[in-house]
């Protein structure tokens, strides 16, 4: 693991963001079982075994430094239980390298509570405050109502609609893609100020 993200943990009012460790196998996979949080996501729910490798894969991501084709994924837990309860991560948008990308999941239990836009306001501060992007995307369905509108709280902008892209990437066309950079983040960093964010 690169030594920024070793000592990587981002602390909101409610939430503990940081990189999956061993133990959080089996809450990460009993979240992935649920297929109605996967509906946007260009997910089917994984076998264990599936899992396991895409575990594993998580973890082995920390060695690839800032400077490369990266895609690092952290667990949330919240705060007061100790709940695991998603995931979130900033990467190399494949079908568009290099340009990086930041994606959420909260587990269906805990929708309505403001946790995906407090999750992602952090994790936005730390790729620019630490990882040094200038700008970020996000994708959207434009039926995923939610996540349009906490993409819009944040200080996103629509860039543009996906479009022509084959292969595997084909199920993307049609999504919005949205884009915060480096120069919009005034009005970003009081809200993140307000989510009495502290980045370790």
């Amino acid at each position: 693991m690169i030594e920024a993200l070793s000592v990587m943990r981002l602390e909101t009012e409610r939430l503990i963001i940081r990189p999956y460790i061993p133990s959080d196998l089996q809450e990460s996979f009993e979240l992935m079982q649920d297929p109605e949080v996967l509906t946007y996501m260009h997910m089917n729910v994984f076998s264990a075994e599936e899992y396991q490798g895409v575990f594993d894969w998580l973890i082995s991501s920390y060695d690839t430094p800032f400077d490369e084709a990266f895609k690092y994924s952290f667990g949330i837990r919240e705060k007061e239980s100790g709940a695991f309860i998603g995931w979130c991560g900033v990467g190399t948008l494949d079908f568009c390298p290099p340009d990086k990308e930041l994606y959420y999941l909260i587990g269906r239990q805990y929708w309505g509570r403001g946790y995906a836009a407090e999750a992602a306001a952090a994790l936005a501060e730390y790729t620019f405050g630490v990882i040094g992007l200038d700008r970020v995307y996000a994708k959207a369905d434009p039926r995923n109502t939610a996540s349009v509108k906490i993409l819009g709280r944040l200080g996103f902008t629509l860039d543009r609609v996906l479009e022509g892209l084959t292969g595997d990437y084909a199920d993307c066309n049609g999504e919005e893609m949205y884009v915060l950079t480096r120069e919009q983040i005034g009005g970003y960093s009081r809200f993140v100020e307000e989510q009495a964010v502290n980045i370790y």
